[in-house]
């Protein structure tokens, strides 16, 4: 199913579920509200981040976890996606790019993998 605006998120070390949020930009909509790509992944335009992160390979959990004597102390989810989602849409394009689809995923540089919750459309595009 294609991915709109709004999809829920969740990140394997976020403790909270965060949002995609998706630009007008390519005036392609699902259900009226706008279409995703595999290029909508920059970190707080289009992933908003996912409340505190378990990760140690995150440098505010590490810090904290530190100063904590090693007890695991989650800090602020800061996301760092350095790649597109994947996979994309074999058979839809928008502006150019594979479509989202609610099976890709995408890696946080520092471990997490953040996979979509619901495509936020019940009904197929076509392309």
């Amino acid at each position: 199913m294609p991915v709109t605006h709004a999809a829920p998120l969740m990140c394997t070390f976020g403790i909270a579920p965060g949002t995609l949020n998706v630009l007008p930009d390519k005036q392609v909509l699902g259900e009226n509200k706008p279409a995703a790509t595999i290029m909508d992944n920059k970190p707080y335009v289009n992933i908003a981040p996912f409340g505190l992160c378990n990760s140690l390979a995150n440098p505010i959990t590490a810090s904290q976890t530190s100063a904590a004597l090693g007890v695991l102390t989650p800090g602020t989810c800061t996301p760092v996606i350095p790649a597109p989602w994947a996979p994309g849409s074999t058979t839809v394009l928008i502006a150019n790019q594979p479509a989202l689809t609610d099976s890709s995923q995408c890696m946080c540089a520092y471990g997490g993998m953040i996979s979509i919750t619901f495509g936020g459309t019940t009904q197929t595009m076509v392309g």
